[in-house]
């Protein structure tokens, strides 16, 4: 049976995953921060198929036993302080989880357990200020915040690792994917719950930043499938996920609100404290590499995302 340590499992993309190679038949180790109140409700439904090991990003020992204990074959960080606007707030506590993190983590498996293979999470945001558009494998880096530029570290440290010392390091570039499991403070989630706010109503409107921005929206659940397939290959490598379609965060809300049978402009506010120091205008990924040599397609479509994650909204505060 193989062994799997996941950081970062208690997130979204953690708890799909942790599904994912539960189907596969893996023994499943998370590596947790130990948190006077855990949150751990992404994973309820199957805390008795898995076993966590308390871990932080930030504690080289404590990365180095989680390895020892769990012995894997496979590692996927997906661990970060992975959201935008905090890493504007907290740049030093970002570059050292979301960066240097990353490279406790190479050093461990390197030192720990060598013929592991690595996931390395990395993010559209390395793009930032893009040059070319749509962005594929090649594209030039320019990012536009401590999130981004810790991310592109990491990114650069699975690389060297992957050539220095022969490691089976892979990177994810992936672009934004979103469930009904996003953390509240993401603006897709904060969309939608807003909408089953209002609906219900507990609130009278949703205060945005910009509405013009455009991401390449996809469904968490397809894009751990990519992330499994990275590091099932012979020879390592970094790709794109993405779903080639771009949507503004304007369109996003118009459709949510559509879906509870409200008019969004009736509700939705503009507000200038949302509006980030540099703000990212467009993202669009190429994941023609991932098509092509993972077989990887994503299955659910934009508009099914924004009703999937409406309807779960909206039947949460029924309740």
């Amino acid at each position: 049976m193989k062994s799997v340590l996941i950081t970062g499992i208690t997130g979204q993309d953690g708890s799909y995953l942790a599904e994912l190679l539960l189907e596969q038949g893996y023994e499943i180790y998370g590596m947790i921060r130990r948190l006077s109140t855990p949150n751990l409700s992404r994973i309820e439904h199957i805390l008795e198929k898995i076993e966590l090991i308390e871990g932080d990003l930030t504690d080289q020992s404590s990365i180095n036993n989680a390895l020892k204990k769990s012995q894997p074959n496979e590692v996927y960080n997906l661990a970060a302080q992975s959201f935008v606007a905090t890493s504007w707030n907290q740049p030093v506590l970002t570059g050292d989880v979301t960066g240097l993190g990353t490279v406790r983590i190479l050093e461990g498996v390197r030192h720990v357990c060598p013929d592991a293979r690595f996931y390395q999470a990395s993010s559209s945001e390395m793009f930032g200020k893009v040059n070319e558009t749509p962005q594929n494998e090649n594209t030039m880096f320019y990012p536009r915040s401590p999130y981004g530029f810790a991310k592109l570290y990491a990114h650069w440290a699975c690389i060297n690792y992957r050539e220095s010392y022969g490691m089976h390091s892979s990177n994810g570039i992936l672009f934004n994917h979103e469930s009904p499991r996003r953390g509240i403070e993401f603006v897709t989630r904060k969309i939608t719950d807003a909408v089953a706010r209002i609906y219900h109503g507990a609130a009278k409107e949703l205060r945005l930043g910009n509405l013009e921005a455009k991401r390449d929206w996809g469904y968490a659940g397809d894009y751990v499938k990519a992330m499994w397939l990275m590091l099932q290959q012979k020879e390592p490598d970094d790709y794109v996920v993405a779903t080639g379609r771009t949507h503004s965060v304007g369109e996003f809300a118009e459709l949510a609100f559509r879906e509870a049978g409200l008019d969004w402009k009736k509700y939705v506010k503009t507000d200038a404290k949302f509006i980030r120091p540099a703000e990212v205008n467009l993202l669009l990924g190429d994941a023609s590499k991932a098509r092509r040599v993972l077989g990887w397609e994503p299955e659910v479509t934009f508009e099914e995302l924004v009703k999937m994650m409406v309807r779960e909204d909206l039947k949460r505060y029924e309740k």
